[in-house]
């Protein structure tokens, strides 16, 4: 568990004094995914740097299970917190498993269990050992060194990371990619994250909470589904936009839809109802609706598991589980 305990930090020179953040007071719960978000200079990023005291802070405590962090060997800290930033920080002269195991190494593990956690977390992030072990940063695409820089920071196992952006580079389909990836990851290891973003729709298909900031201080701290209900002011009502009730169908699965209208209308045979278009039950309902849209027949063929049919969806059913109504979403996918 992490708490920010009226945490503020402040600059000062010789003629200003600008206070980046102000008093704010935060719970994070352990395996909990945190979103910071704001517009630029918000101080998002200086309480991200707070946390392993790359930024030392002005007044307040910041605890990690209830220890101040200004207590502990600053080595002990950095090396128990993982660190990810949107351009990876691979190091270009070393190859993808001395990457992996700077920390592990720089703690003392002997070479066998190096290698043994290497090629665990290349087999968990879906790229051979075999094959990319051995090769150097510049061999890989964006998106496979981004994984690799997730990878090393879950290297050495720390209970906390800290994510600066880390998707903010990519292109949007392997930053989407990328992204279910780390949530499948995610709850498997149950980390407790930390995660600057600018990327409101980011946030909400990540976060298990939301902290929005303005001028340094904590406007609104809620889970996506409570922040898209009820926004508390106006700043956080425009700060997401006039496209809350899409939004919140990331927040939803294509079965969620399925079990509220209580009944498959499954379609055997051919996929020639649905013009060929499928999404899968695991699928959220924005992306499901975005095929539903592109299908020339105007529904989709919903598989399951194992790859059968197990019903299809219309623009009609969204009626059912949310307050867009068909004739309003088209114009905005």
């Amino acid at each position: 568990m992490i708490n920010f305990e009226n945490v503020t930090k402040t600059y000062e020179t010789d003629t200003k004094k600008v206070t980046a953040v102000k008093n704010v007071n935060l719970e994070i719960k352990e395996g909990e995914i945190c979103v910071f978000l704001g517009p630029s200079g918000c101080g998002k990023t200086t309480l991200l740097w707070m946390d392993n005291r790359l930024i030392p802070i002005t007044g307040g405590t910041i605890k990690v299970d209830g220890k101040d962090i200004s207590t502990l060997d600053l080595i002990d800290l950095r090396r128990s917190i993982g660190y990810v930033i949107q351009q990876n920080g691979l190091f270009p002269n070393m190859t993808i498993e001395e990457n992996i195991c700077v920390v592990p190494k720089l703690m003392g593990w002997d070479r066998v269990k190096m290698k043994q956690r290497s090629d665990e977390l290349l087999d968990l992030f879906g790229l051979n050992p075999d094959e990319f072990s051995k090769r150097f940063p510049w061999e890989l695409s964006g998106g496979q060194q981004q994984r690799i820089g997730i990878a090393r920071a879950l290297a050495a196992d720390p209970p906390i990371m800290l994510m600066d952006e880390p998707f903010g580079a990519l292109d949007p389909i392997i930053r989407e990619h990328i992204q279910n990836e780390f949530l499948k990851i995610q709850s498997n290891v149950k980390k407790t994250i930390l995660f600057v973003s600018h990327d409101i729709d980011e946030a909400i298909r990540l976060a298990d909470k939301i902290a929005i900031f303005k001028e340094g201080n904590l406007m609104q701290y809620d889970s996506p589904r409570e922040l898209l209900e009820n926004p508390n002011s106006d700043f956080i009502r425009n700060f997401i936009g006039n496209e809350s009730s899409l939004k919140r169908l990331t927040l939803l699965t294509v079965k969620d839809l399925l079990n509220k209208l209580d009944r498959t209308n499954i379609v055997h045979g051919s996929s020639a109802v649905s013009g060929g278009y499928s999404v899968s039950k695991k699928d959220n309902l924005r992306n499901a609706l975005s095929a539903i849209l592109s299908s020339p027949t105007g529904e989709v063929l919903v598989l399951d598991e194992t790859g059968q049919a197990a019903g299809v969806l219309r623009v009609s059913d969204f009626e059912s589980l949310t307050a867009v109504h068909p004739a309003e979403v088209s114009a905005v996918l």
